[in-house]
């Protein structure tokens, strides 16, 4: 995810929505997460409303990939 030229707070979330570095089960969850997240970059401008979003964002997204790890559990 590429949040350069962004302001400092917006691109420390933005390192949250990576997931190449997950397994391929969750990549798949992870990824809707990854693509909203980047779509709100190419479409908001930086500021704290977005800063907010992407925060919540990156707490749903951890909810959807530990949802996930559960049903591996069943």
């Amino acid at each position: 995810m590429d949040a350069t030229n962004r302001h400092p707070g917006t691109a420390h979330l933005a390192r949250y929505f990576t997931y190449d570095h997950l397994p391929a089960n969750l990549q798949t969850v992870s990824r809707l997460f990854h693509d909203l997240a980047q779509d709100l970059l190419d479409l908001l401008p930086d500021g704290p409303e977005l800063t907010v979003a992407l925060r919540k964002l990156v707490e749903a997204k951890d909810c959807a990939v530990r949802a996930k790890l559960d049903s591996r559990e069943v």
